[in-house]
């Protein structure tokens, strides 16, 4: 599941976007920044406002405020990242939206994943945030919706 998903995210790296010569590594670099900003705001905002678990079963600490405060801050940041891209601003913070949204999903499924397998965290590199899977979960899903909605959209 994670190598097939997250190949999506060097694949970037091929797109012809004209316009965009040799300047795909941003687009790598927009994926990377939005959606683990997102992870993080998400967290902070669950510590700081969180109070209603948004799927109490699954994965408890996530919370609705973390969830709406972190996708909100992280498509304004897609959206004055926009420069960076071949989107204009409006279009950054679709994709933005597209992307964290699909990384929330990435990170719930991990959760489950790791749930079934009686597994709580699959490392700990940082203390308190699981293992390196954890750091990259949120890209499982994220990855291939931002490809191929470039690739549809601007090639």
């Amino acid at each position: 599941m994670t190598v097939f998903a997250i190949s999506h995210a060097p694949a970037l790296l091929m797109l012809d976007i004209p316009g965009y010569e040799n300047q795909n590594i941003k687009l790598l670099l927009f994926l990377m920044i939005v959606v683990q900003m997102s992870d993080v705001l998400q967290y902070v905002f669950g510590k700081l406002l969180g109070k209603r678990p948004i799927v109490p079963k699954l994965s408890p600490n996530k919370t609705v405020e973390g969830f709406v405060g972190g996708i909100l801050v992280s498509v304004l940041l897609g959206m004055s990242l926009f420069w960076v891209t071949p989107f204009s601003p409006w279009e950054a913070g679709l994709m933005s939206l597209a992307i964290t949204l699909m990384g929330f999903i990435g990170g719930l499924c991990m959760s489950a994943v790791k749930r079934d397998s009686g597994v709580k965290d699959f490392g700990g590199i940082i203390e308190g945030h699981g293992g390196m899977l954890d750091r990259v979960d949120s890209l499982c899903f994220a990855a291939p919706i931002f490809f191929h909605l470039t690739r549809y959209f601007y090639t």
